[in-house]
C-alpha cells in the first residue's frame, strides 16, 4: 500500500491560524478539500557538512574530519540570503 500526502486543508498553504481558509474566508478541518489547493511550502532537510554554518569555519567541532555528506551533532542552518 502507497502512503501520499492528502490534498486536504491541513496541507494546504491557504490554511491561517484557528483552521481558518484563507482562499474561501470560513473555517475548515481536516476533511475539507477543494480546487483551490496549494501545497504548504517544505523545508528542505538536507543535512551534512556543506549545508552547515559552521563548515570551514574556526567554529567547526570536527575541522580535520568535515566533509560533504557527512553529519554531526554540531550541525547549525546556514543563514538564508
Amino acid at each position: 500500500m502507497a502512503i501520499k500526502l492528502a490534498h486536504n486543508c491541513i496541507n494546504c498553504d491557504q490554511l491561517k491560524d484557528d483552521n481558518y481558509c484563507n482562499k474561501h474566508q470560513v473555517h475548515v478541518n481536516s476533511a475539507y478539500t477543494c480546487d483551490s489547493f496549494e501545497m504548504k511550502a517544505v523545508l528542505k532537510d538536507d543535512r551534512n557538512c556543506v549545508t552547515c554554518k559552521r563548515y570551514e569555519e574556526s567554529d567547526c567541532a570536527n575541522p580535520k574530519t568535515a566533509a560533504p555528506g557527512m553529519l554531526c551533532a554540531s550541525w547549525a542552518p546556514q543563514a538564508q540570503a
